[in-house]
């Protein structure tokens, strides 16, 4: 079904990569412009979203790319006026920022605690608070917001800041959800698995293989009952449904994209 976002005014937050392949934000751009939105591909670093820029023109998508961090409140005010200025009011907002740290309770430093709420969870709250006012007086508009299955079960390695943020990403979306539905406002959580992402190579690999990028493949595949990793195309997909006209009876829910990975119970 082409053109699922023809019309659409679309924000991806997060939607450069770390490294070669499908991120979940550079796969989210490149499928949604694909599918007819104008993308503001919104990233933090303006060299890892050139390569995202490169994919959407390859395609024929329509993005402009915006540096911001969405840890500064104030450089969130201006992405969202941005937009407005460039394409119109946004109709959907994607948050995809969120990086995880290695930790438990006690030996995580409070500082890193913070610093990981605020990159996973407060990042989510500042672009929805700066977007939702326009959404309201719209009168619609979809949000999805990206957790982890790190916020809803144990994944093999304390990250407890990451875990508790996602979980958090997931409550502060079904608020959002039933506070906003009279304003014709939808919003839901897309929930990814251990993708097989830049992020393995770029981190992952060295926090918990010693930077064997096989052998941290093979654990995370070794979860998975359906027997292979998707990677940031998987995530994206379900996001473009979540935030598509399709979903428009769907809010204040989960789509979990893990290969069933959660459901197992070993």
């Amino acid at each position: 079904m082409a053109g699922r976002m023809a019309g659409k005014v679309v924000i991806i937050t997060g939607a450069g990569s770390v490294g070669p392949g499908w991120g979940n934000g550079r796969a989210a751009t490149v499928l949604f412009a694909a599918e007819g939105a104008e993308v503001l591909a919104v990233d933090r670093s303006e060299q890892a979203v050139e390569a995202t820029m490169a994919a959407v023109a390859e395609r024929g998508g329509t993005a402009r790319s915006y540096t911001c961090d969405v840890t500064d409140p104030d450089q969130v005010a201006a992405m969202v006026e941005a937009c407005v200025a460039a394409f119109g009011t946004p109709s959907v907002l994607l948050n995809n920022v969120g990086g995880s740290r290695a930790g438990g309770a006690i030996d995580m430093p409070e500082e890193q605690w913070n610093e990981q709420l605020d990159f996973n969870l407060t990042s989510a709250f500042r672009t929805c608070k700066a977007v939702l006012p326009l959404m309201v007086e719209a009168g619609r508009g979809a949000i999805v917001n990206t957790a982890s299955t790190s916020g809803i079960r144990w994944t093999g390695a304390a990250q407890v800041a990451y875990s508790a943020a996602k979980a958090g990403v997931i409550g502060f979306t079904r608020a959002v959800a039933v506070q906003h539905a009279p304003d014709g406002i939808r919003a839901n959580t897309v929930v990814p698995g251990q993708l097989h992402t830049p992020m393995v190579e770029a981190r992952l690999a060295g926090q918990r293989a010693d930077g064997d990028v096989a052998a941290l493949l093979a654990q995370r595949q070794k979860r998975i009952p359906l027997g292979f990793m998707g990677d940031g195309r998987d995530t994206a997909a379900a996001a473009l449904f979540l935030a598509s006209d399709e979903a428009r009876f769907i809010t204040g829910t989960e789509l979990v994209v893990d290969g069933g990975m959660s459901a197992r119970c070993d």
